[in-house]
Parts: structure tokens; sequence; C-alpha cells
């Protein structure tokens, strides 16, 4: 593999489930901007075409890392580079992953083309090894790209040339990491796990691919700091394996406190092992009870911060592994447990550090503006929504499923109910384990939290919306001809946005209400409104809006290159103070001396 310094990010994609044969084919692309869709016409897959320029992957067009910083509408863009398969892979198979490409993308090996995929935010991959030869190969790519179709889900992109508002900087083509994989001619291809904490085991369910047989087994391995928890074995039944691993000692995955298991499968065919994939998972339980939100049957107030997952210099992509690290680190220095990760689906590589550093977060998809008002809707957001829930449902840091955000109606026509209670109903179908909630904010159909935005600035005016919520009377219902309170746990999941960014000069410059006059002003605006929403015992949690800045949207806490903008300390002390919704917590199974709940 090449040297990993001359490859931008470098890190192992795909940290729940690992494989030591892998190429990392980030770095230098041909790439070319096919403003009237018309390459394929021309064949510009043919390996003797050739691109014009140089883009650095996985870094967007768009974005200054990339080289390009073409930021105008892109109807296509093209992509080609050399490969080159190792001779210990041969007699193997080859799979060419893509963590994320944008939207409608299309890949020919050597002029023959393998297969197209539609969504911009989740991964697939193409069996290549029937197209490669010996020496070098060619592999190219085509994503076209239109936003402004309102039939393409694109979150927080600008359909506009100026970003403006809460939209920004479009993401078009490649934007996560494109590798290969060696696997042998029968593999273990997909992974889910699910924590069984009342029982003390995991249960895990193994998909395989390739050449089955009645003598493939599956071998399944828990550790705990190295220390071996539980095993099981099972056969594979068709192309599944699904077995159960009691575990000896019980050490649970929380907030702040995140213990994991390292997870070993190997699969072997007549005794002899032929697959070995590495995987963690954390034990521990999520549920709704009353007006709380549990973990581990623990009240936890959900303490979260919106973080809409965009970069500076990389757009959609962080430039370093650590700078997802840290964007997390960041939240947690400044009192709040968890995020909702807004109106985009974020690598797998964030995920992976929420599940180390203990960080509750939603998994939501990135559906603003997104027609909804015919079946139309359900086609296009449903399959990529499945993708999605399929590549993270193994992370214990995710707590509950969005698939929708403000279902704004479209031209006067109102949503169709029945496209956000068919995504729900699936969503349950596929994770009966966590909290749904069908459309957050407006306009509820199904949802197992009811859920409001409100950018109320005014603390006195805020207090008195929820006052009659603390002794249990009616709660706040916005739209209440479209959507009704039925008793569910009650989530203020946007507030805030308070404006504020002294250096910001530039009359574009975008926030929630009246900017504040001074740092003192922001900072008891900020105080008067968590504190309404921390004393009341009948809401579970907030959402502050928002964690830093992007571009003109200058509400964040941090500055969009991460400085921070007020005293640490004093957010904190806000942020950290106990929630009436927690004061009197429950400790799951404290009679089981068995398990060990982590403080």
């Amino acid at each position: 593999m090449k040297e990993t310094m001359l490859v931008p990010r470098p890190e192992y994609p795909r940290p729940q489930m690992v494989r030591p044969k892998w190429d990392n084919l980030n770095g230098q692309w041909e790439f070319e901007i096919d403003h009237g869709k018309s390459g394929k016409e021309r064949e510009w897959f043919n390996i003797n075409h050739k691109f014009s320029r140089e883009i650095t992957v996985p870094f967007c067009p768009e974005s200054r890392l990339s080289g390009i910083a073409y930021t105008d509408f892109m109807a296509a863009v093209w992509y080609k580079r050399e490969f080159t398969i190792p001779d210990s892979w041969n007699k193997q198979r080859i799979l060419l992953h893509f963590g994320a490409v944008d939207y409608n993308t299309e890949v020919w090996i050597n002029g023959q083309s393998v297969g197209k995929h539609r969504g911009g935010y989740t991964p697939f991959s193409f069996d290549i090894t029937e197209h490669i030869g010996s020496g070098v190969n060619i592999v190219t790519v085509c994503a076209e790209d239109d936003v402004r179709s309102g039939l393409q889900p694109r979150g927080k992109q600008c359909d506009s040339y100026y970003s403006w508002g809460c939209d920004y900087t479009r993401t078009t083509g490649i934007w996560q990491t494109v590798w290969l994989e060696c696997v042998p001619q029968t593999y273990i291809s997909s992974l889910k796990i699910t924590p069984d904490l009342p029982n003390e085991c995991v249960h895990i369910e193994a998909k395989v691919n390739g050449e089955l047989c009645n003598s493939l087994l599956i071998d399944a391995t828990a550790t705990y700091e190295q220390k071996r928890v539980g095993s099981q074995q099972a056969v594979i039944s068709g192309e599944i394996a699904k077995l159960t691993i009691p575990i000896s000692e019980v050490y649970v995955w929380e907030p702040g406190s995140p213990k994991l298991y390292d997870l070993n499968l190997a699969l072997s065919e007549n005794r002899e092992k032929i697959d070995e994939v590495q995987s963690y998972f954390g034990l521990r339980s999520v549920a709704l009870q009353g007006m709380s939100f549990k973990i581990n049957n623990k009240s936890v107030f959900q303490r979260l911060v919106l973080d809409q997952g965009f970069y500076p210099d990389g757009i959609y992509t962080a430039p370093t592994d650590d700078d997802l690290r840290n964007d997390i680190e960041l939240s947690i220095k400044l009192g709040f447990n968890g995020a909702r990760l807004h109106e985009k689906v974020f690598e797998p590589r964030f995920l992976y550090w929420a599940d180390k550093l203990g960080y509750m977060v939603w998994g939501e998809y990135p559906n603003w503006l997104f027609d909804i008002t015919t079946a139309t809707g359900l086609e296009r957001v449903l399959p990529e929504w499945m993708e999605a829930m399929e590549r993270d449902i193994n992370h214990p840091s995710i707590i509950g499923w969005c698939p929708f955000n403000e279902t704004w109606d479209k031209n006067g026509t109102k949503q169709n109910d029945e496209v956000v209670r068919i995504t729900y109903n699936v969503t349950k179908q596929l994770d009966p384990s966590r909290p749904v909630i069908d459309a957050s904010g407006f306009y509820h159909v199904s949802t197992d939290i009811f859920d409001v935005h409100d950018y109320d600035q005014n603390p006195e005016t805020f207090k008195k919306r929820y006052e009659p919520m603390k002794a249990g009377g009616e709660a706040h219902v916005p739209f209440p001809e479209r959507q009704k309170y039925e008793g569910q746990p009650y989530f203020v999941s946007e507030f805030g946005g308070i404006w504020w960014n002294p250096s910001a000069t530039d009359e574009k410059s975008w926030g929630y209400g009246e900017r504040p006059r001074s740092e003192e002003e922001f900072l008891s605006r900020y105080e008067g409104l968590v504190s309404v929403l921390l004393e009341n015992p009948n809401i579970m949690g907030f959402c502050y809006t928002q964690l830093y800045d992007v571009e003109q949207e200058a509400n964040g806490l941090y500055t969009y290159n991460r400085k921070l903008k007020f005293n640490e300390n004093i957010i904190r002390d806000i942020n950290s103070r106990v929630a009436a919704n927690e004061k009197n917590f429950e400790v799951i199974f404290s009679s089981n001396e068995k398990l060990r709940i982590n403080k």
C-alpha cells in the first residue's frame, strides 16, 4: 500500500468491519467537469480518453482541498485514475468501495461499466474481479448532480449560486474515501450487531457472499480489554448466520463512560478458516419511559447541539480524522452530551469517535426542502435511508433515528402523510430497539417522540410557552391544525440560534432573531433559554443551534474555524446543571451483581 503520508484521509474507512488487505485510492485523480452531461455519449469512459485537470480525492471539487474550488453548479463530473492489484491478492475477489458520491454514479473498470448507484450519502461497492487484469488497471467514475430538481435529497447544499441563510456550499461527486478490498471467494459481506443488556448478551447476524455449502461455520468471539468474555458458533443457513453470545463480564456503554467490547468473526469451511473480520460493540439499552429518555434505565437529559458537518476547506469532508474527533471533543467541553447530526449522513469515522468518546447522536437524513408531496418522494428517500440505517445500525452512539426534518409544504401542496408514515414504519421494522422521530419540528404523523423547533429569543416569552407543562398541563403544539400531541416524551430539538459573531461584518451574515448588543447579553439570553428547558420535568431534552458557524450562518458557539467565542466555563456550567427530568433516576438491574454500571 502507498505511504500513508502521501494519501489524504488514510485511515481505514469502515471501522466496524475491518480486514487487513485493503488499498486506499484517495489522492490525485484525473478530473473533468461535464456541464452538458454529454460525457457518456462522447465515451469519456474509454481508457484512452484524457481529462484536462487533476483533483485530490476524497474532497469535492467545490472545496479548496480538492485543488479545484469551483463553486458553480456542475451537471456532471468525471474522475479517472490508474491502480494495480498486489500479487498477493491473486485468486481472490476484489471489491471497489465508495464511501459516498453525490449523486447519480456510474463506474467503469478498463472501459467496462461495473455498476450504478443513486444517492449522495451512502456507501456502495462493486465486485470488479472479472474486469481487472495484471498490471495497470483504470477506474473511471461519472457523477451527475442536480440539487435544484427538488427530487434529490441535498441537505443544506444551497440551490442558488450564492450561499444564504442556513444553506451552504454544495458538494458534487466523490466526498468520502475510495478503496479496494481483497476478500476470499466466499466471505462475510455484512454484519448486524444487536446489544441485549437485560439478558447480558449480544445478538449477531452475519451475511455471507460467494459459494455456499453446508460446511460453512461462523465463530464469534467477544473480548473486553483483550480478555475473552464470550463466544459462539453457528452454521450458515442460506446466506445468513444468526447467533447469540452470552457475555460473562458486563460493562455498559453510556454517555461519558463508553465501555466497548472487541468482536472477532471467523468464517471457516471444513474447519479451515477462510475469512476473518474485526469489529466492536457496546452493551447499552435505550428506552422511553414517561417523559424520560433512558440509557441503561437511567434518565439522561438530552443536552444536544446541532452539528451540520461542514468544514471551511473540505465542505462535506473533514480534512483529517482528527478533525472529526475534535468536533465531538469541542462539544463535550461545553457540557453537551450529544448532537443531532443535522441534514447529512455523517462519515462512519465520525460515528466511530462518537462510540469511543461516549457521545450520543441522532442518525438523520438530508431531506431539507425535499419534495414529499407525492409518492415519488418515498421512492427517492426510502432506499437510501435504508442503506444509511444498514451502514450505521451497529453504532452504540446512535440512540435514535430521524428520517425527516421540517417537512415544508411545496408550492401550497401539503406533505403526503403516507410518505412520512411509511418511512416511520419501515424504520421501526428495521430497528425496533431505538426511538424514531418521524419529522423533526413538523409535521408529525407517527412518532415516538414529539419534538418542536422554537427560535423565540426572549427567555420570558419562551418560559411562558412551556410553563403549563411543568405541572402536567397542556403541551405547546405548533401547527395544531396539522399535528396532535398524544402524550409522547417532549423534546425541544431546535432552539436558540443566537446570532453572535462580532468579527462578522459581512452584510450577508445571518442568524435567528435580533442580534445581541454584547457578549453579556448573549450569555444572559443563552442561560435564560437553557434554564427554561432544564427546569421542566416534562421535557426530555434540548438541541441548541448550533455548535459552530457555517459560512454566513453566525449562530455557532464556535467560529467556522472552530475558535471558541465565549468563556468555555460559563457555557459548560449552564449546560451541565442537573435537569428536573433526571433527578430521580434508577439504575438498571441494581440487584444483579454481574452488572457494573460505570459512573
